[in-house]
């Protein structure tokens, strides 16, 4: 393997890791959450964060791949020069577009969510101000092929989060402690809200004082810049939109999956079927704050992969390199599926005493837990689509994945209301229209990968070998798990050992399946760790 696929599978190990752990971080603050403002405040809190999420994609989410994007492509030129003009040019950029979406999303609330629901996206309106800048500064660190800055702010962001997450949901419900129960909901879903954009402000502080610290070494880059003709601030503005533009709508419509079915879910129940709003509240919070939030970890993995494709990719096209490009590929997608299918195996196998270890005493739970193993698969089908939608965008395709997201979303849409309508399923009509959605998106963007880069993808090492060794790793999962409850009948020591037994089972089989090899091993982080486990073992010679 060369040394640039080396430091490209590094820097998305990279990522990815710190994406693992912010979603460790957010699931297990989630659970003192959800106890604080149960299953009524995560539904206000979830509907407002719907609707924040798509300002926020509209206005500054898409920034980092676009810039990163736009970057990379100069950086593989070596005009430094206007690589950094360009950099100069987003913050003006996110600054007009990050001020309307933020005043949008503040005085509009109250047409955008429900009643109790509008102080909640209030709150969380000045966030997606401060998000653009943020967005800028990790894009340009990415596009440097250097994924530690983005990591280090992401992880500290995410910890502060939860901290004020949890302690101002918890003072601020008790500050209404004499008032009904839903408008303790109501404040203990501001706290969270508060907890978001705390997280964000430390997250831009965290980037600036890493910028500020390499600026340096970025001035001392420019002098050896021969560059004759520079980018006006014109035509910089120009590729901004042209690239960013189709990033947004592409990105916007990808992710409006959720705020739709959660419409559509509201809609149909309140009235079509006349249930009572708070009891649809309690339903979706389920759903949004347990079931969605645990299946969306692994997929963090394939977001990180994907964040550090573009600006690889980007590069590789710009000179015209792409066999090296399909090469970076196959690395992302095998690395990915060693993840996601595993994953989506331990969801299925261990859904429940996963559910119970992180909303301990909580309610709904085996509802909880048969809504996460409905979503298992989707780990499959995003965590692909959102790869190969990394990759059209990194080679200029970035109007493909929007309309393939578009075409899903009307197909999702319309599954969603026939199974309201017409079937039983009720909360469980949402898991299956995300499964047909990310499908959809998975083909459709398959095709298109194959058609514009001439890539064929490899089907028995990428899929069948680690859906094999997932499948009886997830079975002694189960076996090891009820064994501990039978004989030991707690479940946290269960599921402990249910894990400890999947790695080992899984680690075994990938490497005696040839999935891995040493040499792919050396190249992730703290791979030499996993080597001489692996040779004491026996494993490899």
């Amino acid at each position: 393997m060369s040394k640039k696929n080396d430091g490209f599978v590094r820097q998305a190990g990279i990522l990815a890791m710190a994406g693992i752990i912010c979603r460790i971080i957010g699931i297990l603050y989630r659970s003192p959450l959800a106890a604080v403002i149960g299953d009524e405040g995560n539904g206000y809190y979830g509907s407002a964060y719907n609707i924040y999420a798509i300002i926020l994609l509209i206005s500054s989410y898409s920034i980092p791949a676009a810039i990163s994007k736009v970057i990379a492509g100069k950086l593989a030129l070596k005009e430094y020069k206007n690589a950094q003009r360009i950099f100069h040019c987003a913050f003006l950029y996110v600054t007009i577009i990050g001020g309307i979406a933020a005043l949008f999303a503040y005085f509009a609330a109250g047409i955008l969510v429900e009643k109790n629901a509008v102080r909640v996206l209030r709150v969380l309106a000045p966030t997606i101000f401060f998000s653009g800048f943020l967005g800028v500064l990790r894009g340009y660190f990415q596009a440097q092929r250097n994924m530690v800055p983005t990591s280090i702010s992401q992880i500290i962001e995410q910890i502060l989060n939860a901290i004020v997450s949890v302690g101002a949901a918890y003072f601020l419900k008790q500050s209404v402690m004499t008032e009904s129960e839903t408008t303790q909901a109501i404040f203990g879903a501001i706290g969270s809200a508060l907890g978001t954009g705390s997280g964000v402000l430390i997250g831009l502080a965290v980037m600036l004082f890493i910028y500020g610290k390499n600026r340096k070494t970025y001035i001392e880059r420019l002098k050896e810049d021969e560059t004759e003709t520079l980018m006006s601030q014109k035509e910089i503005f120009g590729v901004i939109f042209a690239f960013v533009t189709p990033f947004i709508l592409s990105t916007f419509i990808y992710n409006f999956s959720t705020s739709l079915d959660e419409v559509i879910y509201r809609k149909i129940l309140k009235n079509v079927y006349e249930y009572d709003v708070t009891q649809i509240a309690v339903w979706y919070g389920v759903y949004s704050g347990k079931a969605v939030v645990i299946s969306n970890i692994p997929i963090a993995i394939a977001a990180a992969v994907s964040a550090a494709m573009i600006p690889t990719i980007s590069g590789r096209f710009a000179v015209g390199d792409i066999e090296e490009a399909n090469k970076k590929i196959d690395i992302a997608v095998l690395a990915t599926m060693m993840v996601s299918i595993p994953s989506a195996m331990g969801i299925l196998w261990l859904a429940d005493p996963i559910v119970k270890f992180l909303f301990p005493g909580q309610t709904n739970l085996d509802l909880a837990a048969g809504l996460l193993r409905a979503l298992a698969i989707t780990v499959v089908f995003y965590s692909l689509s959102t790869l190969t939608n990394a990759v059209l965008q990194g080679i200029g395709k970035v109007d493909t994945p929007m309309v393939h997201a578009a075409l899903s979303l009307m197909i999702q849409a319309i599954v969603l209301v026939v199974c309201l309508l017409f079937t039983p399923l009720n909360l469980y009509a949402l898991p299956v229209a995300n499964i047909v959605y990310s499908f959809m998106m998975c083909i459709l963007n398959q095709h298109a990968v194959s058609k514009n880069l001439g890539y064929k993808q490899e089907i028995h090492r990428t899929f069948w070998l680690p859906f094999a060794a997932s499948f009886f790793m997830g079975v002694a999962a189960r076996l090891a798990y009820d064994c501990a409850a039978r004989y030991i009948g707690n479940n946290v020591i269960g599921l402990i050992l249910a894990l400890i037994m999947a790695l080992f089972v899984y680690e075994i089989l990938i490497i005696r399946l040839g999935i891995v090899k040493e040499e792919t091993l050396k190249m992730i982080p703290r791979g030499e760790i996993i080597i001489k486990i692996s040779r004491k073992l026996r494993l490899i010679k």
